[in-house]
């Protein structure tokens, strides 16, 4: 289902890696990359080499109690994740309403729905989750 979703969003000429980790492992990586000692839903490090659109890593076990808090399934918060993923590794940033209006296009095109930063922006918060190595997250 990522796989699927990644082929869909990913150019063709363009190499993304995806990983899949628990929260221990998601929060040393937040606290090595952020400085932040905690876990979060999802990490992005877009690549400045060619052909390479960068990596995104998810916490599992961060999307499952989101997918739980949320009330949707699990593959539908991943396939969110990936997204708000992708749409970093892009560029698109959230720090203000104007970027984050245009991340949560990014991530709509992608969605066919409003994803991460589009649900924030219509709860009214203007800055939505956040998953660069630069910008925040949602946990």
């Amino acid at each position: 289902m990522l796989r699927e979703a990644a082929r869909a969003w990913v150019r063709p000429d363009e190499a993304l890696s995806l990983s899949l980790v628990g929260d221990r492992e998601m929060r040393e990586l937040n606290r090595d990359w952020r400085g932040q000692d905690r876990t979060t839903d999802v990490l992005s490090f877009p690549q400045l080499e060619r052909g390479a659109l960068g990596d995104v890593v998810i916490s599992l076990d961060t999307a499952r109690r989101q997918a739980r808090e949320g009330g949707w399934p699990l593959r539908t918060e991943l396939r969110r994740l990936l997204a708000h993923g992708i749409a970093h590794c892009r560029g698109h940033d959230h720090e203000t309403k104007s970027d984050a209006r245009r991340m949560a296009l990014s991530e709509r095109k992608m969605l066919g729905a409003d994803g991460m930063v589009g649900d924030s922006l219509s709860a009214g918060l203007g800055r939505g989750g956040g998953t660069s190595p630069v910008g925040g997250s949602r946990r």
